[in-house]
């Protein structure tokens, strides 16, 4: 005879502590205005601010970096994207992409870690489809949330908080969440070193010129791979 769902867990004050916190600083975060330097208008036009940063600060400003990118994620503010295309205007593709990587994993952790304490196990009382992706986090977790993140179905804060509330484990959510991220980090960071060197050499020929040409065609492929997937699981049998 199968296992049910588990038993959903009950509500703790204690346990939700951190939850509230993260939501408080995400509202003051929000009611001050933060999301607006979240923008391409923004980026640019602080890009001389921060580019002398980098170079007054060295590593500390890569790590700095990577600590903002952390919180920002961990509060689950729109504006990854963003994040990483400053990444790689700053530090380059490699660089960039690499703390765009750990600043979102460390982020990523931190929210699933404080849903999990607080409010695992509500997803079984959320709704049959609720249900359902609480059931495929716990039947394949690793593999499961691995598509996720390599397809972009769904909001990456949102991949967040439902595997927080399926109760996932933790090493597999990290490690998923790390290789997942990967590849379209690379691309964004790419692409923000192109405008770098557009930036600074501004002539059209460089868009031409792979170090532009490979990020804008590696992100028209991540837009493409949520359509393709949805196709393939379309033809799938029932």
């Amino acid at each position: 005879m199968s296992e049910g769902p588990p038993e959903p867990a009950r509500l703790s004050v204690r346990r939700l502590v951190p939850l509230v916190a993260i939501a408080a600083a995400a509202a003051v975060f929000l009611a001050a205005g933060g999301e607006h330097y979240l923008s391409i208008a923004a980026l640019a036009a602080h890009r001389a601010w921060l580019a002398g940063l980098v170079m007054r600060w060295g590593a500390a400003a890569f790590f700095l970096y990577v600590a903002a990118y952390a919180a920002l994620t961990a509060l689950s503010v729109p504006g990854a994207a963003i994040l990483t295309i400053a990444g790689g205007l700053l530090f380059g593709t490699g660089l960039g992409g690499l703390g765009a990587i750990l600043g979102a994993t460390l982020g990523a952790t931190a929210i699933f870690l404080a849903v999990r304490a607080g409010l695992a196990g509500l997803a079984d009382r959320a709704g049959p489809r609720a249900r359902r992706i609480a059931a495929g986090f716990r039947a394949d977790a690793f593999n499961y949330l691995l598509v996720l993140r390599l397809v972009p179905l769904f909001p990456f804060w949102l991949v967040n908080l439902a595997a927080g509330l399926a109760g996932m484990r933790l090493f597999p959510y990290v490690a998923a969440t790390f290789l997942g991220i990967i590849p379209g980090a690379f691309v964004y960071a790419g692409l923000g070193n192109g405008l770098r060197r557009l930036v600074v050499a501004p002539d059209l020929a460089i868009l031409w010129r792979p170090s532009l040409l490979l990020p804008l065609l590696g992100l028209a492929v991540l837009a493409l791979v949520p359509v393709g997937y949805r196709r393939w699981l379309g033809r799938r049998p029932a």
